[in-house]
């Protein structure tokens, strides 16, 4: 089975900076064509205007993905440009600290949103999408319509209190996988997650610079003994949007170097 994504159409949200530009520009990279979304539209300016108004393999779009409407005009803009959707790359997510005994600083309502329900909305939207497609061109029974990857993390089972914000939206990401899987089977689209743990994020980014010695705790923690680039992690997404994982689908695959293999380290699960 190939591991190519060339020709495929990707939507990657989050895009305009941090993990999802680094997949967006990963799958780009392997010949797909890929529409990079995200709320902040200077940044997607910054990092994909010129090439996207070039109207060859690269498309932005800037909106608020937590409504709807705006999900719906995301998916008309990328199926007027290239016909269609293979795969869907949920990586509109944010990390935040939360404050346990504090109900107006606790992340978790933001996070929720955020992280769970912007992902689930926009794999509920593209799958229809996808079916609709696959009608259209009368999809033999068993065909692969498509791919929906979301972007989790080890917090999910490695947690502290300043994380139960955090924490939450991350199980709530794996089980939403775990559920959507089952249902789109019979509709020939595979639904997976990449929890990472140690690679460079942007929020990890942030922590770093705020505080250095996370550094040496997260190496320290990780048994590869290093911090992973985005990269390593598009790679993962790669494979799973890929014939080769073909038979794959409701997996959450841990990229962490090892680190969820043993005891959490004080530094935040980024």
């Amino acid at each position: 089975m190939s591991f190519s994504v060339a020709g495929k159409t990707a939507i990657v949200t989050g895009a305009a900076n941090g993990l999802g530009l680094a997949i967006g520009r990963h799958l780009l990279a392997k010949g797909a064509n890929v529409m990079f979304a995200d709320l902040d539209e200077a940044r997607l300016e910054s990092e994909v205007g010129e090439e996207a108004r070039a109207e060859g393999a690269v498309r932005m779009f800037a909106g608020d993905l937590a409504q709807k409407l705006t999900i719906a005009n995301l998916l008309s803009a990328t199926i007027d440009a290239f016909d269609r959707v293979d795969i869907l790359v949920n990586a509109n997510r944010r990390m935040a600290v939360s404050d346990v005994l504090n109900p107006d600083a606790d992340a978790v309502e933001a996070l929720w949103g955020q992280n769970v329900l912007t992902a689930l909305r926009m794999t509920q939207m593209t799958a229809k999408r996808m079916i609709q497609h696959g009608e259209r061109m009368s999809a033999e029974r068993g065909a692969i319509l498509g791919s929906v990857i979301n972007i989790s993390s080890i917090a999910a089972h490695h947690t502290g209190p300043e994380l139960l914000g955090y924490s939450m939206a991350a199980a709530a990401v794996d089980q939403m996988t775990r559920s959507m899987a089952v249902a789109l089977a019979p509709k020939g689209i595979r639904v997976n997650a990449v929890a990472f743990g140690s690679v460079m994020s942007a929020s990890l980014q942030a922590s770093l610079k705020e505080n250095p010695d996370f550094r040496e705790q997260i190496t320290g923690g990780t048994p590869l003994q290093r911090i992973a680039s985005p990269a390593e992690l598009a790679e993962a997404v790669q494979f799973l949007a890929s014939e080769a994982a073909g038979f794959i689908t409701g997996q959450v695959i841990t990229v962490d170097g090892g680190r969820s293999l043993i005891d959490a380290v004080a530094a935040p699960a980024h």
